[in-house]
Order: structure tokens, then sequence, then C-alpha cells
């Protein structure tokens, strides 16, 4: 038998903002752990596997500014750190043709292949931190934060 909280005395607008702190502690505990993890297994950072991440889901590239949008990042991080896979060998900035001023950035093949030894590893990370939930947890948690999401978005656009 499933226990289930009781409901609380204070106002929604208190519990509201009790879930907002919870959702933050509980999405940056998840994150630091990653990090710790991405910095021992590999000594890299997380904005490295996320631009890493972001290239791997575009064949054809992308340019710096949509790396940064997709990301919600200044372009002076996303500079930083495509240099440094530029150095590396597993990234490339490639002309644009009619655009003297932009580049498309890539993953390199040896960019692709450590990304994807690294995605399959992060994988199994949040497997192992979010182990503790079964398939009800994670399916009923998806199915609220979906809903969550669409409320948002829907206030967004009604803006």
């Amino acid at each position: 038998m499933t226990a289930h909280p009781k409901p609380s005395a204070a106002p929604l607008s208190k519990e509201r903002l009790r879930l907002w702190l919870k959702l933050l502690k509980t999405s940056r505990s998840i994150e630091d752990e990653v990090r710790r993890r991405l910095r021992r297994e590999h000594d890299w950072t997380l904005p490295r596997f996320d631009v890493m991440s972001a290239l791997s889901r575009a064949p054809d590239g992308l340019k710096m500014g949509e790396i940064s949008r997709m990301l919600k990042v200044s372009g002076g991080n996303i500079t930083g750190i495509v240099d440094k896979l530029t150095q590396e060998g597993l990234a490339l900035r490639v002309a644009i043709p009619g655009d003297r001023r932009a580049n498309l950035v890539r993953l390199t093949d040896k960019g692709h292949e450590m990304f994807a030894r690294h995605s399959v590893e992060h994988e199994a990370w949040i497997n192992d931190i979010l182990g503790g939930l079964d398939a009800d947890d994670v399916s009923g948690m998806i199915v609220r934060l979906d809903r969550l999401n669409d409320t948002l978005a829907e206030d967004k656009n009604a803006d």
C-alpha cells in the first residue's frame, strides 16, 4: 500500500512555492552528481557535454548563436568550448557559403564516436541516480512535468 502525503493546510500558493523549491533542489542535486562524474571519469564539464550533445543532433552543423539559444547560455561560453573541441579534433568550423561572418560547427567523426560513448555512460549514470524510482514513479512524474511545461508554454504564448 502506497502512503499518500496528507494535504497541507497551507494555501495553494505556498504549496506551489514549496514545489518549485523542491524541483530546484532535485534538479541541482542530479546536475551536481552528473558534473562530478563527468569531471572524475572524463575531465569534462557539463557545458562541454551539452554542446557536444547539441552538435550530435545536428549533422549539418549549427551556428554559434543557435547553440547558445538551444542551451540558453551566452555566446562567449560557447565560443570557448567550441575552440577547445576544435583544438582537440572533436569539432570543426565550416564556412557558410555567402555569409563571410558565420560558420557552422560540426562534430568530426572522432567527436561523434567520443560523444556516443559518453552519452551511453551518461544514460547509465542517470539510471543509477534515479534508480530509486520505479516505472510508475517515472511515468507519473513525466506526465505531471509535461503538464507543467504545457501550462508554462501557454502562459508564455499568452504574453
